[in-house]
């Protein structure tokens, strides 16, 4: 076999095997955010703001790689559950933030610990070296693709 189709048939199994990991992943991942009251978009917009304060809605959905046309009905869902609340920019009307409410901080200071500790034993699966070098790798392969 040559070089060159060697590392096509390696290219395609890599492939392969890098999204059937990744749905494994995100399948357990999103079973964890069920199990807490939230479905995964409305935990990744809840996540956002409790991490990084109120976001202008209409920038949310680069933030959280979902549709912009999905950003307003799950702002909608969290507002309804009393989770965020939306505030109008004192500078520019055009603009509305998305901001935690005390029970959305209150619910997310509980469970973001115990999805932290879920996500550490779904990745259990490699030691701290092997992540280290994963993250690395992925990068690579990341920031290569994105050039082709």
């Amino acid at each position: 076999m040559s070089k060159d189709h060697l590392d096509e048939e390696l290219s395609l199994k890599l492939f392969v095997v890098l999204t059937r990991a990744l749905d494994s992943i995100k399948k357990r991942v999103e079973d964890d955010i069920r199990c807490l009251g939230l479905n995964p978009t409305e935990f990744a917009v809840l996540e956002l703001i409790y991490h990084k304060g109120e976001q202008p809605i209409q920038k949310i959905g680069e933030k959280v790689l979902i549709a912009s046309s999905s950003i307003t009905y799950v702002v909608d869902k969290l507002e309804k559950k009393k989770l965020l609340e939306r505030k109008p920019c004192p500078n520019d009307r055009r603009i509305t933030f998305a901001t935690i409410t005390a029970k959305g901080k209150a619910l997310m200071d509980e469970v973001f610990p115990k999805h932290r500790v879920a996500i550490q034993e779904i990745l259990a699966g490699l030691d701290v070296d092997e992540k280290k070098q994963m993250i690395e790798q992925l990068k690579k392969l990341g920031f290569h693709a994105q050039k082709v």
